[in-house]
């Protein structure tokens, strides 16, 4: 017993990154695994009741994740984590959902049934369940509100007992859908993920940046030929998924709308925006009626990771239609993994970003951490500064200047961009890079113009906020360089590297720089945004500013 995995009864997996089988264990780890920390040669893992309960949802079974955790062990696994294993897998499906018809009379009903009578008394007696149901049928069934079909898979996951919804969905109006095929097809994972997604009902599904997550909603669009609404997460990423719709799908320009700040049409296809919709008003979000406007058959939400918590209230009203989220990481900051797994669904399909990149389909990535020291100066005033205030300050350090500029030399000709999060700093970097600068406050047509320019080869160097974070199309970006981020977001570091995963036409690897202040909250922060990318196989290396010339 040599593998690469230290199995702990506190359900933490420690995977030495150095073992020649590391790679194999970490594949078949991650369907239950989340990763926690990762330095650079022991990762620690936990296995999570969520994360088993993905994993059964996506057709894991127990009897996988046990062979997983003992093939690779290097000691003997735990008896009592594998008992726990099993037990929480088999919580999974012993409640369900489903639509019947009761007595042999009337119409169907949302109904709760269980295979362990038991278990449906103990949640019953809780206080927030017990409103969201209505009369017993008989021992193992109850009627539910339908109207409170969301709010109930929300409460009994909390409980420990998700439920697996089999009650199906209204098939809404239909409107036809085909796929252009003209020149292209769906690659074999998009097909799977469409597959899964579908075979499911509803759900996740998760794939690298650039590898085509649009394409797999056009894919379930055409499988479903029905009237739909796209979420997304601003203007821009609207009209580029209108775009590519067009492009590679039957519908016209008539039969796609946009919803947003600045239009409101309302098609049989329509997109809208996040911010729209939870735009508030005296208390109530005025938009929120546009998920009555059109019998809906499909609800897609892009960057599904990125929901806010009003959407999260709405998506418990939508769950008589189907439901695709679509996301590179589910990592969430604020921890509400488990209402997106109650309210949009469980993962579906989820594509290691590494064998993506084994078959060709993205760029494979050098990820380099240039770390610079501040002056004694700088070291006293952030010594000094509020605590609130001291990531700002390491960010933002000058001494990140002249490592931006060198890395753009060093990069001159490649299409580059420079990513932070404080305009102040970013207006600084444009100046002396004489680069042009997108922020929020750059107009959609502006951006769109900047980014043509770009992927055009007209320029080959800006500077973005983090308005360029997610679901914008620069297929021949190759380096981006990190000066600052939202604090220690996973989610943010993984779209980011996401700007440059894109396949380029001649093979080259892609280049992914953060500059980070060392000896302060800027280098902590960094170690946690790493996070999410080490768990797909991503190894940072770290550089000192003054070693940048002899970097290969």
């Amino acid at each position: 017993m040599n593998g690469p995995l230290i199995v702990q009864s506190d359900k933490t997996l420690l995977l030495e990154v150095d073992h020649p089988d590391a790679e194999a264990a970490r594949r078949e780890i991650a369907p239950f695994a989340e990763l926690e920390r990762a330095p650079e040669h022991v990762h620690t893992y936990r296995v999570t009741p969520l994360g088993l309960w993905n994993a059964r949802a996506a057709g894991h079974d127990a009897e996988q994740v046990v062979h997983a955790l003992v093939t690779h062990s290097r000691y003997p696994v735990p008896q009592s984590l594998l008992v726990d294993v099993a037990e929480t897998m088999a919580r999974y499906g012993r409640l369900t959902l489903t639509k019947e018809v009761v007595d042999g009379e009337g119409e169907p009903q949302l109904l709760l049934r269980t295979t362990d009578r038991a278990v449906l008394t103990e949640v019953l007696r809780h206080k927030r369940i017990a409103p969201l149901v209505g009369d017993r049928v008989d021992d193992d069934t109850v009627v539910v509100h339908p109207s409170e079909r969301g709010h109930l898979k929300q409460e009994l996951l909390k409980v420990g007992w998700p439920a697996e919804d089999h009650a199906g969905y209204v098939n809404g109006e239909a409107h036809q859908i085909d796929l252009d095929t003209t020149d292209w097809s769906l690659r074999p994972y998009q097909q799977q993920a469409v597959d899964g997604f579908w075979d499911g009902g509803s759900g996740v599904v998760v794939l690298p940046c650039g590898a085509g997550k649009t394409l797999v909603g056009a894919g379930a669009m055409a499988r479903s030929s029905t009237t739909t609404l796209i979420l997304v997460t601003n203007t821009v990423s609207a009209r580029q998924w209108r775009e590519e719709l067009l492009r590679r799908t039957s519908l016209t320009e008539d039969e796609i709308g946009e919803y947003s700040g600045s239009r409101k049409e309302i098609r049989p296809v329509t997109i809208a925006t996040y911010q729209v919709l939870t735009l508030k008003r005296k208390g109530i979000y005025p938009h929120l009626d546009l998920l009555d406007a059109r019998d809906w058959g499909l609800i897609l939400y892009d960057e599904v990771h990125l929901l806010p918590a009003p959407i999260f209230r709405m998506t418990a009203d939508l769950q008589a239609r189907r439901r695709l989220g679509l996301t590179a990481t589910l990592v969430r900051e604020d921890g509400r993994e488990s209402d997106v797994f109650s309210l949009i669904g469980p993962k579906r399909y989820d594509a290691p970003w590494k064998d993506i990149e084994t078959q060709g389909y993205i760029a494979p990535a050098d990820c380099v951490e240039v770390r610079v020291s501040l002056s004694e100066s700088m070291r006293m005033a952030y010594a000094v500064a509020e605590p609130d205030e001291r990531y700002r300050f390491a960010a933002c350090a000058p001494a990140k200047d002249p490592v931006v500029r060198q890395l753009v030399d060093r990069h001159r000709g490649e299409p580059t961009l420079v990513i932070g999060q404080y305009l102040d700093q970013l207006d600084q970097l444009a100046d002396g890079l004489d680069a042009p600068l997108i922020t929020g406050e750059t107009s959609v047509p502006q951006r769109q113009e900047l980014f043509r320019q770009f992927r055009e080869g007209e320029i080959t160097l800006l500077v973005v906020s983090k308005v360029a974070n997610f679901s914008i199309d620069l297929p021949e970006a190759s380096v981006a360089i990190q000066v600052s981020g939202t604090f220690g977001s996973r989610q943010e570091e993984a779209q980011r590297l996401g700007r440059v995963l894109r396949p380029k036409g001649d093979g080259r690897t892609a280049h992914f720089y953060t500059v980070v202040s060392r000896d302060s909250v800027d280098a902590d922060f960094a170690a946690h945004r790493q996070r999410f990318l080490a768990e797909q196989g991503y190894a940072y290396r770290i550089v000192d500013a003054d070693d940048l010339a002899t970097l290969d």
